[in-house]
């Protein structure tokens, strides 16, 4: 189920970013196939808590053997796209470059995931979400600015600027496929999707609206009025009043006097910031919680993500799902006409799978019996 059904795609499994952009592909109804390595260990845990592994079977292809990379070719001969996240050339040492499987299947899609990229001087390198949102100017611009940058999980560069732009590349070429007739290589790279979300910055940059020093500007905690305050029991609320109308709803809830021309006005910043966060600690959590239901301030509680599960609203849209005992988010985004269906738990792909892919069964039984294929 879901609106990309019929679409064949086979992942040459990896960590973090790839396997989060093809789970976002099989979650809406992708038939996506596993691809793992012999002796290849993904994740931090249990296998079966690889949450990002969900929705497809797995099979374990030794590539580095001739009659595997033959395996590998004949299936890409059935598939419509091919994600693999390797450094630049280990694929073509493995036999399964795009030059090999666009020889196979001119029409399939091959998308590669990098940290740097195809090109460029660090192509080859290695590197982490830390390093990619430091090279793009990214880490910088995030945290106080009396003290070095904070980190941002892994969420911006990894899956963000990597995992969703590969989801997104991949069906776009998919359509031109579908239209054309034709496959290419879509090069994703992380360093690319983190400097491209910072557009907008550029853009405000320009205008004079942004400066490049960090906490100092409208959304990166240097504003008082978009900012995070404590509370008297250790808790936390997020305050987004960035519009004057919500600028008042929160002055009005809270019951503090300030009077100035505009909440604009930069060299109020530092006195605001003092009577809000004085008024936050009087309180606690629970209590503003209730005094800001209904008022249109843009302001919520700090949630962690335990508490986030049992929240009201993420109920009401079933945003969190619970599968063999985990909790984890859904699908997204929704589909109306097309709704994916409930996620299933990561699975081995049995000779089945393999005979749906074009393997005959014969062939499956002799490359398990030389451990080929397992």
């Amino acid at each position: 189920m879901g609106p990309l059904d019929g679409i064949r795609i086979i992942e040459l499994a990896g960590l973090g970013p790839g396997p989060y952009g093809t789970m976002l592909l099989a979650d809406l109804g992708a038939d996506v196939l596993r691809i793992e390595r012999p002796g290849d260990v993904f994740g931090l845990g249990r296998p079966e808590h690889e949450l990002l592994a969900r929705n497809r079977p797995s099979v374990t292809i030794d590539l580095k053997d001739p009659l595997g990379q033959a395996v590998m070719l004949d299936l890409v001969q059935e598939a419509d796209a091919l994600i693999e996240g390797y450094r630049p050339g280990v694929a073509e040492r493995m036999g399964v470059g795009p030059d090999e499987c666009l020889a196979r299947n001119p029409r399939l899609c091959y998308a590669r995931m990098t940290g740097w990229g195809q090109q460029g001087q660090l192509a080859s390198e290695p590197g982490h979400d830390i390093n990619y949102l430091a090279m793009t100017g990214v880490l910088d611009a995030i945290g106080p600015p009396d003290g070095p940058p904070s980190i941002p999980l892994n969420l911006i560069a990894d899956f963000g600027g990597g995992g969703m732009l590969l989801a997104f590349g991949l069906t776009a070429a998919l359509l031109h496929a579908g239209r054309m007739g034709e496959g290419q290589v879509v090069d994703v790279a992380m360093v690319d999707g983190a400097a491209s979300m910072t557009t907008m910055m550029h853009g405000l940059a320009a205008d004079g609206l942004w400066t490049w020093d960090r906490g100092a500007n409208l959304l990166d905690g240097g504003c008082p009025f978009y900012a995070v305050y404590a509370t008297s029991d250790a808790g936390y609320m997020a305050v987004g009043a960035l519009e004057p109308q919500f600028f008042a709803e929160l002055i009005d809830v809270l019951g503090v006097t300030f009077d100035v021309p505009s909440q604009y006005e930069r060299s109020t910043w530092g006195h605001l910031r003092a009577v809000l966060a004085s008024a936050f600690a009087t309180k606690t959590r629970a209590e503003w919680i209730e005094r800001f239901d209904g008022r249109e301030a843009c302001v919520t509680p700090v949630l962690n993500m335990e508490e986030a599960h049992g929240h009201f609203h993420h109920r009401d849209r079933e945003m969190f799902v619970e599968i063999d005992g985990v909790v984890q988010p859904g699908p997204v985004p929704r589909f109306s006409a097309t709704p994916a269906s409930r996620p299933r738990p990561r699975a081995p792909a049995s000779a089945q799978v393999l005979n749906e892919w074009g393997i005959p069964s014969d062939r499956i039984a002799d490359l398990i019996e030389q451990s080929i294929v397992s």
